[in-house]
């Protein structure tokens, strides 16, 4: 195997022997040939939109393949070789329709015959991962296109959450086509390579947008509300990952049944949102960000869920208690169709729960843009009259590799007179420290999950319409931590948008060359971090 698409790559290299996130080499392959197959089935179906021709289950299969493949989602080699099979099925569906119109043919992908084996396919595998492609093309175009397939995974989570909330797009789902289709060129260009990575960061943009309008269509927009971080006496749920769909159902399944539900990671803004924040036995947050799951799910008396990337290898400490819905799957581990989730409350009404209430604390959350927005007139006139320096969005993914303590350290360190909004898991580096106020406003804004990335876009946009500038002209700055494909798929759009002087770190992508990355320093002045010493006295000059 070879894997270099998270942060933790071994090495800063790649995986070989295994991921670092736990992924065995038969899923790594598997997860290849998915992308492969997705390729093709996106070349026909591209050709077959130029037609008016299309299917819907086309768009959609594209959208859970990609999304399959995200770093923490399918570890399940068995689901993941019956979902390439699936896409190839409706590939050879979409060819059908093209030969009926007439349209040219297409090659690669688009004829690939899949072994009927596991074996087969894993041999078949070994020709079309990441080393064939550094090999026909050098790794400098490679890189290039393993950017832009990252971007569209990143892409495909964010339009699946919306599209399991009613919303979406067909300008979306046609992009994603017309990509895919691309990294089938055999001898692509390095500035069509950039331009298409820069398309994708626009496109995202809309998507994001449709997902915003998604979360908060169903839910409301979230409102600052604190969140107890201590337990309280009772049965219990642990619910983890991203999907607030899912959380809903189970809230609405648990109701009257005496069992409290508890967020994990990036289901903590969840507790903004009107529509949820009003079932009474959802009564607080557990723990932190994924990559400390190990302890601390063994440590929870209850049942738990995963509803989206971030799962690591059950432990058997809570392996019999811990389940998986959506796109989540893991060898072994009960997976839960259509939220029915009636045996996750059977294990939680087996399981002990807990024993007593612990002394109540709190973090705030639902900061999102419009609660942000509507008190921009006091941040302007804070900005004007000197009293707010400066923004500094601290955000993205969190993880174990070392040196992430580098936010946590940052944040503190950022003086009285300066605002830290933040969003994703990163924040859990930082966000029960004490910021204190600044204007009646606390100093540490909770914009939300990573999924929320558009609340951070539109309060800097309406800051600099409200200032008569652009966005690089306001007194912000964005440090970033990435680890899987959602960042990649925010940092191009915040490419797209022109935003200049991004840093990010804990280190950079190793997909990316370093002839890329001299194009990507050259054009948007991107940053590595480096020290919170230097880094904090450049942002602050």
């Amino acid at each position: 195997m070879f894997c270099f698409q998270c942060e933790q790559a071994a090495q800063g290299i790649g995986c070989r022997r295994v991921g670092v996130c736990g992924k065995e080499p038969e899923t790594a392959a598997l997860q290849d040939l998915l992308v492969h197959a997705t390729k093709g089935l996106s070349q026909w179906a591209h050709r077959a939109r130029a037609v008016g021709a299309g299917d819907h289950a086309w768009d959609v299969a594209v959208l859970e393949a990609l999304f399959t493949t995200v770093t923490n989602v399918n570890f399940d080699a068995a689901r993941i070789e019956q979902r390439v099979r699936e896409v190839v099925a409706l590939r050879d569906a979409a060819r059908a329709v093209c030969a009926e119109q007439g349209v040219v043919a297409a090659f690669g992908p688009a004829q690939w015959q899949p072994a009927e084996t596991t074996e087969g396919l894993l041999a078949q595998a070994e020709d079309l991962g990441v080393e064939a492609r550094q090999d026909a093309l050098g790794e400098d175009r490679a890189g290039l296109q393993e950017l832009l397939t990252y971007g569209l995974k990143g892409m495909a989570a964010y339009a699946y959450h919306a599209l399991v909330l009613g919303h979406e797009d067909d300008s979306v789902y046609a992009f994603l086509h017309e990509a895919l289709d691309f990294l089938t060129v055999a001898d692509p260009s390095v500035d069509d390579l950039v331009a298409m990575n820069l398309r994708c960061g626009e496109v995202n943009l809309a998507v994001l947008a449709l997902l915003d309008a998604a979360n908060t269509g169903a839910y409301g927009h979230p409102v600052p509300t604190p969140v107890r971080t201590t337990p309280v006496a009772g049965k219990c749920i642990l619910v983890s990952g991203h999907d607030l769909k899912d959380l809903e159902a189970l809230l609405e399944q648990t109701a009257g049944l005496g069992i409290n539900i508890y967020t994990h990671g990036e289901m903590l803004p969840a507790h903004g949102y009107p529509e949820l924040k009003r079932h009474a036995h959802l009564v607080g947050h557990y723990g932190n960000a994924w990559q400390l799951q190990w302890g601390e799910f063994g440590m929870f008396p209850g049942a738990i869920l995963m509803t989206t990337n971030c799962i690591q290898e059950p432990l058997d400490t809570y392996r019999e208690r811990i389940f998986t819905s959506g796109l989540v799957a893991w060898p072994g581990i009960t997976h839960l169709a259509d939220r029915d989730f009636a045996p996750v409350i059977a294990a939680a009404q087996a399981a002990a729960g807990f024993g007593a209430d612990e002394p109540e604390q709190t973090i705030t959350v639902g900061f999102g843009h419009h609660t942000v927005l509507g008190v921009a007139d006091t941040v302007i006139g804070a900005v004007r009259s000197g009293a707010l320096r400066k923004f500094v969005l601290i955000g993205g993914c969190d993880g174990a590799k070392p040196g992430r303590n580098y936010y946590t350290q940052l944040a503190q360190a950022l003086p009285d007179d300066t605002v830290i909004l933040t969003l994703g898991c990163g924040k859990f580096r930082f966000n029960k420290h004490d910021f204190g106020t600044l204007g009646g406003l606390p100093r540490l804004l909770d914009m939300g999950q990573c999924n929320d990335a558009y609340s951070a876009i539109k309060v800097a946009v309406a800051l600099a319409e409200a200032f008569e500038t652009d966005v690089n002209s306001l007194p912000l700055s964005l440090v970033l931590s990435w680890y899987e494909q959602k960042a990649v798929c925010i940092l191009l759009t915040l490419l797209h948008l022109g935003v200049r002087n991004i840093r990010v770190g804990p280190s950079l992508p190793a997909f990316i060359t370093p002839a890329v990355l001299k194009v990507l320093v050259d054009t948007f002045d991107l940053l590595p971090t480096t020290t919170v010493e230097a880094d904090l006295a450049a942002i602050l000059a």
